[in-house]
């Protein structure tokens, strides 16, 4: 038996230390989506043209409730000047830093013709630069985009304004010029503070730099630090693992990010540099997931669920504590369910019922904009089915409860006639604890919040028609 510390999923806080046999481990660690959308990207099929997307950029823009609402925007930066052998993002990895400009001018080319569609001017309530490493860009490139934003699009008062950020790359006088620029929240990646950790990843930072930097943000103003650890890397034990969540704490960010590694070598090539020898057991991974929820909440951290940690004045958690929890690509978010202009190759963005995605490469994604078109090589038009689906998984994974009343209100659908063998395997969790069945609800428990992805699992279309998962990481 494994003692893990579990947290409620309405109050984000320790209720008892659950008892999961190995038996309900192998049972549930199996692959399956991180529901940052329903349907799930790999869904995403090249039918999908750029047509379709800018009907949905051009009704949003003639809706006047669509262009009333404020939208989330995200620019992908591939660049990073080395490689880190666990990523799976999409990246270009180079030293040289003139490919910035080339870059920089698609993005703006980008915008313009997505513009012609949408209009200038719309609201934005929430913006983050991710990547790849975004601070690959130099003071002045970062304030050329970030000026070109600008002039094309509204930041809201209030709005988060968010970068992603290697700490390698950056100094306190670096995090000054952010905050001049208007970002009021920084996201760095951090992974693992042991030396033999991030020597096998090739990714290797003092905790002494990221303490500095810390200590920056907050005398410079910043709203918000996220840092983001990884579990299950090469060379990683719980003890060791350990003394780095208790680093964490120590920095006292106000959110962290807690994600599992999935080695997929198969799809990722430099996951291949990866010795998988010395990756950990499953066990021990289970033991630093358990050991990482007990850790950051001794340090008073809420488990908003999944893979986020908040503090627990931070507004996530207050979000959380009030049933205002969504969830988009960045993860779990306080904004509501808005559309996403992404922009950048390979980025994912969602107007209306459209998923979209652009070019992978950087020479597809150049050719396409050199052509006066929008870089779409793929997405999806969300079916009635995709959308009621949409809304009863994002209602377990933000509230840890689905109320039949209000998807039946919303949607127009009996959801005991709708989900009847769905329902039927929600008996079965429930008996193995997962989930409590109320007549017009299903309550996710504290140990089924754990589990909470593979309780989603069960209303998802695609994997009860393809059960090959090994597309997707491991719960556990």
């Amino acid at each position: 038996m494994v003692q893990i510390i579990h947290a409620s999923p309405a109050l984000g806080s320790v209720q008892a230390s659950d008892s999961i046999s190995e038996e309900l481990l192998r049972r549930f660690d199996v692959s399956g989506p991180r529901y940052t959308s329903y349907p799930t990207a790999d869904r995403f099929v090249e039918a999908f043209s750029a047509d379709q997307y800018t009907q949905a950029l051009q009704q949003r823009a003639g809706g006047s409730l669509g262009s009333a609402s404020p939208l989330s925007l995200y620019i992908h930066i591939p660049f990073c000047e080395s490689v880190c052998y666990y990523c799976a993002c999409n990246k270009v990895i180079t030293k040289h830093h003139d490919k910035a400009v080339e870059y920089l001018q698609a993005l703006v080319t980008e915008m313009d013709l997505t513009l012609a569609h949408l209009g200038r001017g719309a609201a934005v309530s929430q913006l983050h630069l991710g990547g790849g490493s975004p601070t690959f860009l130099s003071d002045a490139e970062l304030s050329q985009l970030m000026l070109a934003l600008r002039e094309r699009f509204r930041v809201a008062p209030g709005a988060e304004v968010s970068i992603e950020v290697d700490p390698r790359t950056v100094t306190k006088d670096r995090l000054k010029h952010l905050r001049e620029l208007g970002f009021n929240r920084l996201s760095f990646g951090v992974q693992d503070f042991d030396a033999a950790v991030q020597k096998a990843v090739h990714r290797e930072q003092s905790y002494e730099s990221v303490e500095a930097l810390m200590i920056a943000s907050r005398e410079l103003g910043f709203e918000s630090t996220n840092v983001d650890l990884i579990y299950g890397l090469p060379l990683q034990t719980p003890d060791s693992f350990a003394r780095t969540i208790a680093q964490v704490g120590a920095l006292k960010p106000d959110r962290i990010a807690l994600y599992g590694y999935a080695h997929l070598p198969q799809r990722f090539k430099p996951q291949r540099r990866i010795d998988t020898a010395q990756l950990p057991p499953a066990g021990d991974k289970v033991a630093m997931l358990a050991g990482a929820i007990a850790g950051f909440q001794s340090h008073g951290y809420s488990y908003i669920g999944m893979d986020h940690f908040a503090l627990a004045t931070d507004s996530l958690a207050v979000a959380k504590r009030q049933g205002r929890l969504h969830r988009n690509f960045q993860g779990y978010s306080t904004q509501p369910d808005c559309d996403l202009v992404a922009l950048g190759v390979s980025a994912i963005g969602r107007v209306g019922a459209c998923y979209s995605q652009n070019a992978k490469t950087l020479d597809e994604y150049y050719d396409a904009l050199r052509q006066g078109q929008l870089p779409i090589v793929r997405g999806l038009a969300l079916s009635r089915d995709d959308i009621v689906r949409r809304a009863v998984i994002m209602a377990l994974m933000c509230q840890g409860r689905l109320e039949f009343e209000s998807i039946e209100l919303s949607h127009l659908v009996d959801m005991r006639a709708y989900f009847k063998p769905e329902l039927e395997r929600m008996a079965e969790l429930a008996e193995q604890g997962l989930v409590t069945l109320e007549p017009g609800a299903i309550q996710v428990t504290p140990m089924g919040w754990y589990f909470v992805r593979a309780v989603a699992m069960v209303f998802d279309r695609y994997l009860q028609a393809d059960r090959s998962r090994e597309r997707f990481s491991r719960i556990i």
